[in-house]
Formats: C-alpha cells, structure tokens, sequence
C-alpha cells in the first residue's frame, strides 16, 4: 500500500468552530470536535436551521477560521495551503443555481480540471479523459456539448457533480444539493452520490435537510442541534437512540422510528377499530390519523372497519349496519355520517 494512501480521508484535530467577536468572548457552536470522514463513505449532516451546519461546512473547507484546531485532507492541513493546493484536496458544490447559460456542459466541466493545467488553461489529453469520465459517471457524456440552459434542474446539479469529479479530488463537499429539485430527482442525486463514494473511493460530506433520504443513502449521520451537540453515527443507530426524534421534536409532528418518517400530530376524535394489515391497512390507518381519528386493533363502541383486500374495498361496521365504501374518500366521507 502507498505512504499516500489515507483512508481517513477528511480529519478534524481538535475543532472549535463559530465567530470571532471584536469584544467580548467568541461565540463558539461546537467545540474539540474530532471528526472523520472516510473513503468510499458517504457522510451526510443534519440538523435544524440555526444549528450550525454551514459554519461547519465552512470551517472544515476552509473558508471560515476556526476557532481552534484544524482540518486536515490526507494529512495536509487545510489553512496552511494555499488555494491551488488546496483545490486539489477537496472540490466544493454549492447551493445556488447555475446561471451561465451560454457555457456548454464540457466546458464547465473542464473548469474542474483548472488547478491542473497551465496558466494558459490549456487542456492535456489527461485532462480531457477525465472530463468524459466524470461525464460519463453522472450519465452526461451525451449532453456535453448542450449548453447548460437547456438541461433540466437535475441534470444541472448533476453537471456540477460531474465538475468536481472531473477536480479529482480526495475529498467532494455539498452543500444541499438537492435543494431546487422535484422528488425524482433529490432521490436520484442522493442515489448517484453513495453509487459515487462506492465506485470512486472517494469521501464525500454534504450537508442536507432531506433526512428521509439521508436515512436510506448515508453510510454516517452528523446530527447536530441547537444545543452546541453533535451526534455521530450510523443513521439505523440515531434512530434507535431516539436522537433522530430528539433533535427534531416539535409538538406539530412526532417522528416515527418503525417507518422512519415525521407523522402531523392532529386533534384527536374518537377510536376506530381497523381489521386488515398489509399495504392497504397501512395507507388506510393514515388516512384515518390525518383526519384525527386514533386507530387501534382493539374493539370500540364507535365503529369498526374491515378491510376487503382481494376487492380492495373497505366496509364500515357500526350498530349492526355494514357501510361498503369503494375508497379511501369514501369511508372518510362514510364516517361522517356517524359523528
């Protein structure tokens, strides 16, 4: 194995991150933070706006001084490089949408290849082998020569992907990227991210508010709070904690460790008995929460309701009267004539 192989890829000694006042004490978020990002992970960071995560962001790429210690990629301390070496350390995609219209894929691919050509930015057959690469690995090879006003919002996001790939860094940060798009797409650009860290080998950090598809795709979670605590771990791990929950509790909604989803919290009415399981009881017993009912499996004086799944129909049992419904707008409907 090589003396340049890391395989902590990204290390923070001792990190204390926040501002610098001109009077008075710094305002310090988080403090002696050792953290570490491996290679071939995917680590994503959560955490509540106000929370701290761009400061973190920020500290660890070396755009905000920290407060004490300091970020290291393969070894090397950031804050003592200067921007070319350090632009070979670590590619950084931004939240704000792309706005250079009259600029081609390829070319704004090749931006990602800068720190390596002459001052004449002249490209070598090295560095256009790594454009198509990285084109390639995000599945744009074909759309090299559209311009980028174009292309869709995820094939944009996915063009600035291509450029950090094409930066052939160690380490790849994001900053929610997928802010902007339709749920098709966050699932894709979350998808392709992990399918990257694999296949690549590299360390990729990104911070996101998606925390159902950071649940499914991140190999480790950073939770952070507002109360200067950062939580590290395997995403199945702060669920079971109950840190997920805890970072996140509200008295508007309540966060459902078995699913792994955030359930509204409604004013609730009476008991209602639901006979059936499966898919058509799970989407059933929603239905029902949302409009404020407490499901149980238990008998009620109220009602009950039973659950045809070969004809996928649902009837309503209450005071000996059986109500058939052929939906799920019908039994809601249907219950209402019993309130």
């Amino acid at each position: 194995m090589s003396q340049n192989y890391f395989k902590d890829i990204l290390e923070t000694d001792g990190l204390s991150i926040g501002y610098k006042q001109r009077r008075g004490e710094d305002l310090c978020l988080l403090s002696d933070l050792n953290l570490t990002v491996r290679r071939g992970e995917l680590v994503c960071l959560l955490g509540p706006n106000g929370s701290g995560k761009s400061t973190l962001m920020r500290t660890i790429a070396g755009l905000q001084a920290p407060l004490k210690g300091r970020t290291l990629v393969e070894g090397v301390p950031i804050r003592e490089r200067n921007f070319g070496e350090i632009a070979r350390l670590l590619s950084i995609v931004l939240t704000e949408r792309l706005q250079v219209g009259n600029l081609s894929v390829y070319h704004i691919v090749s931006l990602g290849r800068h720190p390596y050509t002459s001052w004449m930015g002249r490209l070598s057959d090295k560095d256009e082998s790594m454009i198509k690469w990285a084109l390639e690995q995000v599945g744009l090879w074909k759309y090299a020569n559209k311009f980028i006003n174009q292309l869709s919002d995820g094939e944009r996001q996915r063009v600035m992907i291509a450029k950090a790939l094409a930066q052939d860094t160690p380490l790849i940060m994001l900053d929610e990227p997928t802010a902007h798009l339709d749920l098709p797409n966050r699932v894709e650009i979350m998808r392709l991210l992990r399918n990257l860290a694999k296949e690549t080998d590299k360390a990729i950090l990104l911070s996101t508010h998606e925390l159902d598809l950071a649940l499914q795709a991140a190999d480790i979670i950073w939770l952070m709070s507002k109360n200067n605590d950062l939580k590290i771990g395997a995403p199945e791990d702060l669920v079971l904690s109950g840190s997920i929950e805890d970072t996140f509790k509200n008295k508007s909604f309540s966060f459902d460790r078995k699913t792994g989803n955030f359930i509204m919290n409604y004013q609730k009415k009476q008991k209602i008995q639901l006979v059936g399981n499966d898919v058509m009881g799970f989407w059933t017993q929603r239905a029902l929460s949302r409009e404020g009912y407490q499901v149980t499996r238990e008998k009620t004086d109220y009602c009950s309701i039973h659950l045809i799944e070969d004809r996928m129909e649902w009837e309503i049992h209450s005071n000996g009267e059986v109500t058939n419904c052929k939906s799920i707008q019908d039994l809601l409907l249907g219950l209402n004539t019993y309130l």
